[in-house]
């Protein structure tokens, strides 16, 4: 009996460090102790249930970290409307759209910068061939888009294609592949380099590159090489319907609401996954990927990057600065609202059209998630001068 008593203990004793370990979430900590002021951060809690009550949209997640430790996490509101009515939750799952970009695309290919797989001057034609150049008025070809121009928006693509002038040709739902084709045939708009046109497009190419490359799907690389080594186990393609309970739906399709199945038209006619949307996850799963670019690439013993990598990806590129971005993420373009008029010139982010935004300071080591489904249920919601406000009062309510 002594034996199956110690055994069962040593059994219970692994199952609780083994638990322990795979809970890799920020802890929390107090507004005081991150150098906040609480009275003025509880602001952004006012304004945003003030919105809720406006009806600009159902329900906000809003999670605020400093110093690796988070000080603010706060559901508002309901997760959905239609087809009833269910309260938001802390740790509802949402389709963050374009914060696939940076989250998911950007950083698979720095993945593969860092490993020598590519590099950022390498044309994108090398991987597919396809892709045409831009064209002058006399019919001239112009130099070649490199995968950099991609990841800056500065390609010369345009900035989306209608699903639906994609699907009569390549039928529904088509291989990423077929898509990237039809892509890289479209006329582009400007050189390379010389315009920055935010694209879609160009992401869906940079994710089949990714599979090229790899061998692996954009969903499957991320997660191996990115998600999981983070603990980030609530980020992902294509929810399991197990999980609908969790999710929070979008628009209204064919009278239905869009329920773990991606908003996105173009990601939707790939099956779920793409480069440009596609990717689901929680206010926590975020603040554990900021807090590791914050760290340099690294989190909890486990690094995903180099520190050179995240400075590149994290800083204005040299070679497109007047389009404020970095590779992936969002400094001071036209699109970096999200981030407000207080926080550094350093700081980063990136926001999507459901209604997402991640912003990043690493002056004063700040993480903002705000997450809200803004689009639920008739694409009516307002959100874009609340996220700035959201900002400001957060950065405003930093003390040292």
């Amino acid at each position: 009996m002594k034996h199956r008593s110690a055994a069962a203990v040593a059994v219970l004793t692994l199952a609780f460090f083994g638990a322990a370990c795979a809970d890799r979430s920020l802890p929390g900590g107090s507004a005081r102790d991150a150098g906040f002021s609480q009275e003025r951060l509880d602001r952004a809690s006012v304004i945003i249930k003030e919105a809720i009550n406006r009806k600009e949209f159902p329900g906000a997640v809003l999670l605020v970290a400093r110093k690796g430790k988070i000080v603010l996490h706060e559901a508002y509101g309901e997760s959905r409307w239609v087809p009833d009515h269910r309260p938001m939750t802390r740790d509802m799952i949402f389709d963050l759209a374009s914060l696939t970009k940076p989250v998911a695309t950007a950083a698979s290919v720095m993945a593969l910068v860092e490993r020598g797989r590519i590099s950022l001057w390498d044309r994108v034609k090398t991987y597919v061939p396809a892709f045409v150049p831009y064209r002058d008025w006399f019919g001239a070809d112009g130099e070649d888009a490199r995968i950099w121009n991609l990841l800056t928006h500065t390609s010369g693509l345009p900035s989306y294609t209608e699903a639906e002038d994609a699907a009569k040709v390549l039928g529904r739902p088509c291989s990423p592949e077929a898509l990237v084709n039809y892509i890289a045939a479209l006329p582009k708009n400007d050189p390379p380099g010389e315009k920055f046109t935010y694209s879609c497009l160009g992401y869906i190419t940079l994710a089949e590159i990714v599979r090229k490359v790899s061998g692996q799907s954009i969903d499957r690389f991320a997660a191996e090489n990115i998600f999981n080594p983070l603990g980030m186990n609530r980020t992902f393609y294509n929810p399991d319907p197990k999980l609908f309970d969790q999710v929070v739906p979008t628009q209204l399709v064919d009278g239905r609401p869009l329920l773990g199945v991606v908003h996105d038209p173009l990601a939707r006619l790939q099956g779920g996954i793409s480069g440009n949307a596609g990717l689901f996850s929680t206010a926590g799963d975020l603040a554990v990927f900021g807090q590791m670019l914050l760290n340099g690439g690294e989190y909890r013993g486990t690094r995903v990057f180099s520190r050179a990598a995240v400075e590149r990806m994290t800083s204005v590129y040299p070679r497109a600065a007047f389009t404020g971005r970095g590779l992936g993420w969002d400094l001071c373009s036209v699109y970096a609202s999200n981030g407000g008029d207080l926080f550094g010139p350093r700081s980063f982010g990136h926001s999507g059209y459901t209604g997402t935004s991640l912003w990043i300071d690493p002056d004063t080591k700040t993480i903002v998630v705000f997450l809200t489904n803004s689009v639920h249920p008739d694409d009516k919601g307002k959100i874009v001068p609340l996220r700035s406000r959201v900002a400001n009062v957060i950065a405003a309510a930093i003390l040292d």
